[in-house]
């Protein structure tokens, strides 16, 4: 067999990673620490499972790598609210959609649920001494209504209705 038909006969073995694959990271929440997966068909039966609730939304890792920074320190902060609150991981793809349902646009982020309602979202990565104190906060806010629900949206340059 010549080279170049070798190395052919190799690509064609070669198959790409799906595009759904899971980061080992990500999986690692679940595997370890009792995270669930969370989708379009579970969410609302997750977020009702009752007490405090964060959701990971990780996204692509290659376009938002702190989300897998996020992944590793999670239960970490977990650790420092012992028993306060158990973790979901949304799980692509069909994040983006899950993410849009609760108003959240930044990648990656932290989505607070507390006995089946919406407390707050907290985006992107920071440093500990930050995100500890900021989690401790969300943990500490009254459920309230995600910003897409009851929000009008209007097109740019459109008149708002308003009593003017």
């Amino acid at each position: 067999m010549s080279a170049p038909a070798e190395l052919a006969e190799y690509i064609s073995t070669v198959k790409p990673p799906a595009a759904d694959a899971v980061h080992p990271l990500l999986q690692r929440l679940v595997d370890a620490f009792g995270a669930a997966w969370v989708d379009a068909g579970n969410v609302d039966a997750w977020i009702a499972g009752g007490g405090d609730r964060v959701l990971l939304f990780a996204g692509d890792p290659v376009r938002f790598p702190e989300g897998l920074d996020v992944a590793v320190v999670l239960p970490e902060l977990q650790a420092c609210y012992p028993g306060r609150f158990v973790i979901g991981v949304a799980r692509r793809p069909g994040d983006e959609a899950l993410a849009r349902r609760f108003g959240s646009q930044r990648w990656p982020s932290l989505m607070f649920f507390r006995d089946g309602q919406y407390v707050t979202v907290l985006p992107g990565m920071h440093d500990w001494t930050d995100f500890v104190a900021e989690v401790g906060r969300a943990l500490a806010l009254p459920p309230g209504r995600a910003p897409t629900v009851g929000i009008p949206v209007v097109a740019a340059g459109a008149a708002a209705p308003g009593c003017h």
